[in-house]
């Protein structure tokens, strides 16, 4: 059963030092708040985290949807706990949209990611740009996925156009209305693999997910006619069968992506940028005033978009702060480990003291 979710030889080797201790493999398939739905051997069994591991979780954070653990199993009961987390071998990874930006795993052990986005009035290329980055960080394959071709008078045209900000990755166009596109959309996925669909509220994620399924698995609501968006309808990750072998990871719609020591997905989806800098006259040209700069001279000759170069910046700086933020707080973590050493050095020597009076 566990085969048909993705389990593996390579999977099998990692395994078997859980195996030993007794444990049973398993894939977390819904995630929750309070327990999760685990697909194994025995069946889909209830799991909750062992107190060691809901202990590291406040720092590692919790298992995902689509991660593979090992657990003890009551299977007349229908549950089970979680004991370890197999290491990921992809995970698309976010900032939560709260006040300390907590990391979350949002899709783990994926091997593509459907970057969706539709073709109405609510399409944004800034947006798409910032989810391809991390996409591409993932580890996994992107895809970008255009819905509601039918509310775009000229779809493949702006799919082309689209494609340009697509740093060579696939651009399918799809329209669940007129079942346009579905089936290209399979081709990218293999039976056994695991695909994670992102992209903002109401630009078609569960309908997708219901046209692919055959079925209404998931809820969907229309779009709002007085600004195109639609809500948004999905509220947990849900790892899901299909027809065809492969599996999709439907998850909440993301408002906010978060850039998470993506370098390297940047310089990916801004290549083109990355390219015209190694032509400037100098190599730690500020792009500003510099001579010789040739970021300047395709803003000025009209060969780079001002709006993708002034994106390219913010994105920039935004893991450059993200960078200085995780080292300040290394810098803490430090300074409290020093203190408590401190502390208990003087308590040791406190009690020596009283030892020998």
């Amino acid at each position: 059963m566990i085969e048909q979710y993705g389990w593996s030889d390579a999977l099998r080797l990692s395994f078997e030092p859980h195996a030993h201790a007794g444990y049973l493999p398993g894939r977390i398939i819904l995630q929750q708040r309070e327990t999760n739905l685990v697909v194994t051997g025995a069946g889909n069994l209830s799991a909750r985290l062992s107190g060691r591991l809901r202990h590291e979780a406040r720092e590692a954070g919790h298992p995902a949807a689509g991660d593979w653990v090992a657990l003890s199993a009551n299977a007349d009961e229908g549950t089970a706990i979680i004991h370890a987390v197999l290491p990921r071998r992809t995970a698309f990874v976010r900032r939560a949209a709260d006040s300390v930006q907590t990391l979350q795993v949002i899709a783990a052990n994926i091997d593509v990611v459907f970057v969706v986005t539709s073709m109405n009035a609510e399409f944004s290329p800034r947006r798409l740009e910032r989810f391809l980055a991390a996409a591409w960080q993932s580890g996994a394959r992107p895809v970008v996925v255009l819905t509601k071709a039918d509310l775009c008078e000229q779809p493949e045209a702006e799919a082309a156009k689209i494609a340009t900000l697509a740093a060579g990755c696939p651009v399918l166009v799809v329209s669940v209305l007129k079942g346009l596109g579905l089936g290209g959309l399979l081709d990218h996925l293999s039976p056994g693999e695991t695909c994670v669909l992102i992209g903002s509220s109401g630009v078609g994620k569960s309908t997708l997910v219901n046209a692919l399924l055959g079925e209404e698995r998931m809820a969907t609501q229309e779009i709002r006619a007085a600004d195109a968006r639609g809500r948004h309808t999905t509220s947990h990750r849900q790892l899901v069968l299909l027809p065809g072998g492969g599996l999709i990871l439907d998850t909440p719609g993301i408002r906010e992506v978060g850039l998470i020591d993506a370098d390297e997905g940047l310089s990916t989806v801004f290549d083109d940028i990355e390219h015209l800098a190694q032509n400037c006259r100098f190599g730690d040209c500020g792009h500003s005033s510099e001579p010789g700069c040739a970021i300047r001279k395709a803003l000025d000759e009209g060969f780079l978009d001002a709006g993708r170069w002034a994106h390219f910046q913010k994105l920039s700086m935004e893991l450059a702060a993200l960078a200085l933020a995780k080292d300040q707080m290394s810098q803490e973590v430090e300074r409290r480990r020093l203190a408590a050493l401190q502390r208990s050095y003087r308590s040791s020597k406190k009690d020596l003291r009283d030892l020998r009076s």
